[in-house]
């Protein structure tokens, strides 16, 4: 852990550059490395076919995105990571939300019950 994933819509599949916001979504985990192990890392976005925005006139859009993590981060670790990453998600959609109709959004889900994990990733970084 952490886990960031992106729901978005299809219509901002050409100029989204999604990709390019997990890169960079990436990148501030990273550079928190002493609360988020790097090894743990994973980001994914999920394009959406299906939705219905608003009333269903327009061509709305939206991304919403969640930040999973496992519990023992201070509230303000937690607040300052998730402030950093919304802030990178408002401005890596500003162009975007000037031109067209679009929310986003962004929550944080931490695991209160334990999460099962197998991974070998992390020893590549304790080195």
């Amino acid at each position: 852990m952490p886990h960031f994933i992106v729901e978005y819509t299809n219509n901002l599949r050409e100029d989204g550059e999604i990709k390019n916001l997990l890169k960079k979504i990436n990148k501030i985990l990273i550079e928190r490395s002493d609360v988020f192990p790097i090894g743990g890392i994973r980001s994914r976005a999920i394009e959406l076919q299906d939705y219905v925005i608003a009333d269903g006139t327009e061509d709305d859009a939206f991304v919403h995105a969640q930040l999973k993590i496992g519990t023992g981060r201070s509230q303000a670790e937690k607040t300052e990571a998730c402030d950093a990453i919304f802030e990178e998600m408002k401005q890596h959609f500003s162009d975007l939300f000037e031109r067209r109709y679009l929310g986003l959004s962004f929550e944080l889900v931490e695991f209160q019950n334990g999460t099962y994990k197998h991974n070998n990733i992390h020893t590549r970084f304790k080195k």
